[in-house]
Parts: C-alpha cells; structure tokens; sequence
C-alpha cells in the first residue's frame, strides 16, 4: 500500500497524468517531441516517439482523435480492432481512425520504433487503455 502511495504522488508531482503515466507498459517507451495548438479550434497535434521492445505486450487503446504513424525502425504489427493485422517496416505509414481501438507489437527481433502524430480534441486524455 505504501509503495501505490509512493507512485501516485510522484506521478502527481511530476504532473504527469495518470493516464500518460498507465500508458508506460514494460516494453514500450514513449517519449513527446512536440505540443501545439491547431488552427481549428478545440484540436490540437501531438507528435511522439514510441519504442517497443520485442516480445512487449500489446496494449489495446484508442486516442480521442486520429493517430498517423510513420515506422522509424523494425518490425511492427498493428491492429485495429475487427481488422486483420497489418505488418510494416521502417519507412511504412499506417492510419489510424480517432476512437478505434487498436494494439501494435514488435514482431520483429530487434527494437520497434514508431514516430506517432495525433491529432485530437483538446484536453482529453492522449490514450485509453481498453481491457
């Protein structure tokens, strides 16, 4: 008990929100590049590194608006939820609708890396992990 105490008040006092906070699965490394404020209102664009070690376990989650994703490295394979699995490599692009839920896995031997751009409504929590 005292170890969840420990954590929700350094994750408070990092102003890290809990949601990005859950998001950091063993296995997958996310780190921000970019914030901003978009010409439409309410919306704005996210840009994020994510890394994903072989053999991590997916996660399945949606974001509150669409998520581009360009692979920097590996093998990745990504699902969106009632689809069948596509597979890329690095230089590949994939599409992901706003609210579909969806996972990605290293299928391949080495580190999986993605560049992530989100754009989605202002405010909302970047991820929900969907159990």
């Amino acid at each position: 008990m005292a170890g969840i105490l420990v954590i929700a008040v350094l994750i408070a006092g990092s102003g890290l929100p809990l949601h990005v906070a859950r998001a950091q699965q063993p296995g997958l490394k996310r780190k921000d590049l970019q914030r901003h404020d978009l010409s439409i209102p309410g919306r704005e664009v996210i840009q994020a590194r994510v890394e994903i070690a072989p053999g991590a376990a997916p996660v399945k989650h949606f974001h509150p608006g669409e998520e581009i994703i360009y692979v920097l490295e590996g093998t990745l394979e990504y699902q969106i939820e009632g689809q069948p699995p596509v597979t890329l490599k690095a230089g590949d692009v994939f599409f992901i609708p706003a609210r579909m839920i969806h996972w990605a896995k290293n299928v391949g031997s080495g580190n999986g890396a993605e560049l992530a751009t989100y754009i989605v409504e202002k405010g909302k929590p970047l991820l929900t992990i969907v159990k």
